[in-house]
């Protein structure tokens, strides 16, 4: 696996087209094998696991990760912190998510993976994309705060139990998506942070500032860039959540409006180590879209290459 001082560089499906509203629906969509060679030969050391089955059933995805010389870097899930039923019916699919994290215990893969957990936020949030930021009032209220905060011991404890170290993923479109609201969920648990610089980016933040801040809690890292103009048109148009991937808002590293160079920079000034996930969500509508994904995700590993990662 190639590391550099401690960082450990990983791709992940969404950055192909495939996610949980791609997977099993669009037919162009890549075999979960087709990605896995993708990633490798692009060189990063590490894959996110995407819908759980995708990359392969719990018997067959450590196989498949360590031919491919492949770690895994987590996996993503939504919950729905604040609502105690609501919260109950989804606990299987967290376990779900760790049952697939054990079966890959007698292989040699390197760090890791992170449940990386998420708000699942509300339709009103949904449909308006950078609500955190232009509207706090439409977020949580003191009470659901409270209940967020049950929800989310409740979670974290279940995945230290089962022996995996959660990391908690700010989301557009969901509850927890400004600094301050992202702020908040520091101050209410010890869980630590997946910074994702495009999502903070949309999100109002400035991601090379917030990593110096919250150094001491961030614990996992999605690397992507954001062009704020375009999200800005997004909001003017009163588009939804889903009209970030439909017009991609997230382009190649080195384009948009992450500062890229500082931000990495940054990374080794505040001794990071650990998983850096390269992502570009995309939604593609066409196989000519579906191919390009790989030449980006090659030229985002020449990026970062360059740059000594």
């Amino acid at each position: 696996m190639k590391t550099t001082e401690g960082i450990v560089v990983a791709n992940a499906p969404i950055s192909y087209g495939a996610f949980e509203v791609t997977v099993g629906i669009d037919p162009n969509v890549p075999d979960g094998r087709e990605i896995l060679a993708a990633v490798r030969d692009a060189g990063y050391a590490g894959i996110d696991l995407g819908p759980v089955g995708y990359l392969g059933n719990e018997a067959q995805l450590g196989r498949r990760l360590s031919d491919n010389g492949l770690g895994l870097a987590g996996a993503y899930l939504e919950l729905p912190f604040s609502e105690a039923a609501e919260l109950d019916a989804m606990m299987p699919e967290l376990d779900a998510m760790l049952d697939t994290f054990d079966s890959l215990a007698e292989f040699d893969l390197g760090l890791p993976p992170k449940p990386t957990i998420a708000d699942a936020g509300a339709e009103h949030r949904r449909v308006a994309p950078g609500s955190g930021k232009r509207k706090p009032e439409s977020g949580y209220t003191a009470a659901q705060w409270d209940a967020f905060a049950l929800g989310l011991e409740r979670v974290v404890d279940h995945c230290r139990q089962r022996g995996y170290e959660p990391t908690f993923h700010h989301e557009t479109g969901t509850y927890i998506e400004s600094p301050a609201e992202i702020g908040r969920v520091l101050e209410l648990s010890d869980i630590g942070l997946c910074l994702d610089t495009g999502h903070f980016l949309i999100g109002g933040g400035d991601p090379v500032k917030y990593l110096q801040t919250w150094a001491d809690r961030i614990n996992h890292v999605h690397l992507k860039s954001a062009t704020i103009a375009r999200f800005d048109e997004i909001v003017a148009d009163g588009a939804p959540t889903t009209a970030i991937w439909d017009r991609e808002v997230f382009p190649p590293l080195g384009a948009g409006d992450l500062e890229a160079d500082a931000f990495l920079s940054t990374l080794e000034d505040i001794g990071y180590s650990g998983w850096l996930v390269v992502e570009q969500d995309i939604f593609p509508r066409t196989p000519e879209r579906f191919a390009r994904a790989s030449v980006d995700q090659r030229a985002n590993r020449v990026f970062l290459s360059e740059r000594g990662l």
